[in-house]
């Protein structure tokens, strides 16, 4: 129950799908489709060097311009790597953040994630789909069934 003190580290996801700087983006595009996440952490040596959102993705595809078949989408994005369209410049959280602290910054940045580092290394990932959890659970809201 909600008790006003929760910590980044209490909502944070901590079993997290990363990338390499150097995959091309088609593994990248499978992943998110697959894990259905939208930001997906770029590391090395488990150090956060940089992000990937879906919106990276979308704008590297090009494909509503250039109406791609899926098939030549899946070429293009395989001549991509992952660091020329991640964000390197990471607002990133500690994990005894309060998730009111978190959720401001991401309001400010207007950003739908936030990293979490401690000493130097990524541990977890604050998204907003977390903090939404945390306020239906706070205002009592019952999930709804998902519609088949």
């Amino acid at each position: 129950m909600h008790n006003g003190t929760e910590k980044v580290r209490d909502l944070m996801a901590t079993e997290l799908v990363t990338l390499r700087s150097d995959e091309h983006l088609r593994i990248a595009s499978d992943l998110m489709n697959l894990t259905r996440v939208r930001h997906m952490p770029v590391v090395s040596g488990g150090r956060l060097v940089g992000i990937l959102s879906q919106r990276d993705l979308f704008r590297a595809a090009l494909s509503s311009v250039l109406h791609f078949r899926k098939a030549a989408e899946r070429e293009w994005l395989e001549k991509i790597r992952v660091a020329e369209v991640m964000t390197t410049d990471v607002v990133t959280a500690g994990p005894e953040w309060s998730v009111g602290q978190a959720v401001e910054v991401m309001l400010d940045r207007r950003i739908g994630c936030l990293p979490v580092v401690e000493r130097n290394r990524l541990i977890g990932l604050l998204s907003e789909t977390d903090c939404l959890q945390l306020l239906r659970r706070m205002l009592g809201v019952a999930p709804v069934a998902a519609v088949p």
